[in-house]
């Protein structure tokens, strides 16, 4: 049965999420930059405008090279990372001196590199607004914004005691140079120097050559909003500017953003920071069915790297994404009075066990055939797993298969249901759920859960931080998941499906 189930994925010409449909002979060009920032060395002293304005352009000096290279190769819009301008580690105090007044282009047109006398104070976005211009294509960059608040505050405004308020803020210029998209960072990452935006945003911005572009910034793509207001609005195109520190075995970087991409139906614009330090690498531009992308390994030089890449249009269909988020109801499985998510004391059976992965309590089953079926479950949520080893003659390597569902409470707060084939760091089954990077070991499998959700993200990662596309991903109408795989080109890192249970974060 499983050797026929494979047959049949041979057969398939799409994921089952969602039809990509696409625009008749529409492609463009777009390019991403992961960028080694030039970091401000204290970044808790404040500077005077002007000695922000001197450690800026060293970083905006290579924005401009990297600009230049892109527009030769033919791009139509460049995107450039979260804090890749001024750096991070700052004081709500000590970033002052970067910030600028970033005018509402929903409210008013402005050119900065046409008009520079309009404000004072913008030398940044003047900057930025002329590389647009001058290379002829649409620029997304990240910066930090000073918005004054309201004379008269509302009960609700959250105004902070300076008087104004600090946003970690995606900024887009047209290839003229018009301001034409403004976002505030909803999610921060304990981002002391800023402030979370009074209400949530949903920023999209036009583009000629492809359509919408919706925009979001690192730590949203984990949350409801506002990416999955935006994907059920429609939007087929997302900008993605990140500082990303990679967590294995399930969160690295180009491995969630493939994810999301593949469970979304859409196509993803990445930019990471490169720092080796902090372990931040990984970018890429990603369609449903295609991925460019770049992932430095220990011992690789710590330098800026340029993706550039033609990618087709994808068209919005209806005003709503067809896709895995508009499949089913969140409530057909697991309803909130018979499911427990708080992770409390698990009653293991004796053939399987907890380790933490991810700071998660796991239920593991280990793979202890060279073939075979397994269940793991976690509670009342169940994974299940159909498998063949491919082994090297002298491999020893241990695998797990492990079933999460609960509230995921470490550096951030979000409910979670986790189906996860993972290659355990030793021979030990305490290892199983540490990060690890390399494998031998390749699998045929098929990996499938019941969801309490519709918003599944799967991902599939091999030896050396290599993405592999799922061969057949489907979803049925009781919320179903399974993803198929077989004949992978290297050992098994990861193959995980990635269910986000939105509704209960405020549990």
């Amino acid at each position: 049965m499983f050797l026929s189930a494979l047959i049949y994925c041979y057969l398939c010409s799409s994921l089952r999420f969602g039809e990509a449909v696409l625009s008749a002979g529409s492609s463009y060009v777009a390019a991403v930059y992961e960028h080694r920032v030039f970091l401000n060395p204290e970044p808790r002293v404040p500077l005077s405008r002007c000695d922000a304005l001197k450690h800026v352009q060293k970083n905006l000096d290579i924005y401009e090279e990297q600009a230049a290279r892109a527009a030769k190769q033919g791009a139509q819009i460049l995107v450039f990372p979260e804090d890749g301008i001024q750096g991070f580690n700052f004081s709500r105090l000590s970033i002052s001196g970067y910030l600028e007044t970033i005018p509402d282009p929903q409210q008013e047109k402005w050119n900065p590199c046409k008009e520079p006398g309009r404000y004072t104070n913008t030398e940044i976005l003047q900057r930025l607004s002329c590389m647009a211009h001058g290379y002829n294509l649409y620029l997304v960059a990240n910066m930090g914004d000073l918005q004054p608040c309201p004379v008269e505050p509302s009960s609700s405004s959250s105004c902070s005691p300076d008087g104004h308020w600090q946003f970690n803020t995606n900024v887009v210029f047209s290839s003229d140079g018009q301001l034409v998209a403004r976002y505030h960072k909803r999610n921060l990452y304990f981002e002391e120097a800023f402030d979370t935006p009074p209400q949530t945003e949903i920023i999209t911005f036009d583009t000629p050559f492809a359509g919408r572009f919706g925009l979001l910034t690192c730590f949203d793509i984990l949350f409801h909003d506002p990416t999955v207001v935006l994907v059920e609005r429609g939007v087929r195109q997302f900008i993605f500017p990140t500082a990303w520190m990679n967590q294995l075995p399930l969160l690295d970087t180009i491995q969630f953003q493939r994810a999301f991409s593949l469970g979304a139906n859409v196509t993803l614009l990445a930019s990471n920071i490169r720092n080796d330090h902090l372990i931040m690498t990984g970018s890429g531009m990603y369609t449903p069915f295609t991925a460019t992308y770049h992932h430095a390994r220990q011992g690789d030089p710590e330098e800026g790297r340029l993706l550039v890449a033609t990618l087709p249009v994808l068209e919005e269909s209806g005003g709503r994404t067809e896709s895995t988020f508009s499949a089913a109801t969140d409530s057909g499985y697991c309803q909130k009075d018979s499911c427990d998510y708080s992770s409390p004391p698990k009653t293991v059976p004796s053939s399987s066990f907890i380790s933490s992965m991810m700071y998660d309590p796991f239920s593991f089953v280990l793979l202890n055939e060279t073939a075979g079926k397994l269940e793991v479950c976690d509670g009342t949520f169940c994974c299940q797993l159909q498998y063949r080893q491919l082994p090297q003659s002298d491999s020893t390597e241990l695998y797990a298969l492990g079933a999460f569902a609960g509230t995921h409470t470490v550096n951030g707060r979000y409910a979670l249901q986790v189906c996860a084939l993972v290659r355990c760091a030793g021979r030990d089954s305490s290892s199983c759920g540490q990060e690890v990077e390399e494998a031998e070991t390749k699998i045929d499998f098929r990996l499938e859960g019941k969801f309490g959700t519709r918003y599944v993200y799967p991902s599939i990662l091999a030896s050396g931080l290599v993405l592999e596309q799922p061969q057949h991903v489907e979803k049925n109408e009781n919320n179903i998941v399974t993803m198929i795989h077989s004949d992978m080109t290297d050992g098994l890192v990861t193959a995980c499906l990635y269910g986000r249970m939105y509704q209960l974060d405020n549990q």
